[in-house]
């Protein structure tokens, strides 16, 4: 991995790989770079595919918590851009990355080529938050991430049919291997944030969509979420009748993305995001 120092003086790592289209992945509140590997294997040939691990996460520094907002990790990512050179980006975001890359339309719209939301949206469900931070930022009291694998299933509801491997892999790629106890790959202090937002009426932000307006667009959402609701959906397709959408069968919160209606999706988008770069500016 590479990387650079954003706002701060923090330390960001960060994956560049390929050459095209510059689409750029945000993971989600304790994910990293890691979580668009089964993605990269699906991703046309004429793609650069960027990866950042957003501060406290990954192979990135932590930081003051103070700075872990959606805000801010907005504003990470076009420091990434800017020193990559990088004009105009389409970004996949999943889950706390789609409120990112939202953000970032409301920040600078014209840093966007488009956006494609996994499994969030301008509504989050009380439910599906508190399920989360129920666990983040508590280290599991187990030894090895082969105890992980097995209690993943139970652990993430509204996933079904999923291979055993594919829980190996998840484990892998969300917890840490030490010396006798599983670790986390991220700043337990992500915890507070959390904990803060469920302590008062969750906010509507719907204006952060809004922002989206005029930007090829399109969302994906696990069938089980608990994070993301059908009237939520509903009510955004109203607002963009445009918006490329696919519903993921077996799956909650969040689509792995590379299932077969999730791979599609995202195709589609992206074709359309070709389109209209070859159509020009303002077309």
């Amino acid at each position: 991995m590479q990387a650079f120092l954003a706002e701060e003086g923090i330390r960001l790592a960060y994956r560049d790989e390929g050459a095209g289209l510059p689409l750029l992945a945000l993971a989600g509140l304790t994910r990293d770079s890691r979580d668009f590997d089964y993605l990269a294997r699906h991703l046309p040939r004429d793609i650069r595919f960027l990866r950042l691990d957003s501060r406290g996460r990954g192979r990135s520094a932590w930081a003051d918590p103070a700075t872990y907002t959606v805000a801010q990790e907005a504003r990470d990512a076009v420091a990434l851009l800017d020193h990559l050179s990088i004009a105009r980006v389409a970004i996949i975001g999943s889950s706390r990355g789609g409120l990112v890359g939202m953000m970032m339309a409301m920040q600078d719209k014209t840093r966007l080529l488009g956006l494609c939301l996994n499994d969030v949206g301008p509504v989050l469900e009380r439910d599906g938050l508190a399920r989360i931070g129920a666990y983040v930022g508590i280290p599991p009291a187990v030894e090895t991430l082969e105890e992980i694998a097995d209690r993943l299933p139970a652990a993430m509801p509204g996933f079904r049919n999923v291979p055993e491997l594919r829980w190996a892999e998840e484990a892998v790629r969300h917890f840490v291997q030490h010396d006798g106890y599983v670790g986390l790959p991220y700043d337990p202090a992500l915890r507070n944030g959390v904990l803060a937002a469920l302590s008062a009426p969750l906010p509507e932000l719907w204006p952060l969509f809004d922002a989206c307006e005029g930007l090829p667009i399109a969302l994906i959402r696990g069938k089980n979420s608990d994070v993301l609701s059908p009237a939520t959906v509903s009510a955004m397709r109203v607002k963009r009748p445009d918006m490329i959408y696919a519903q993921v069968d077996d799956r909650g919160h969040v689509p792995f993305l590379d299932e077969p209606g999730s791979v599609d999706c995202l195709n589609r988008w992206l074709e359309n995001i070709v389109a209209g770069s070859a159509a020009g500016p303002g077309k």
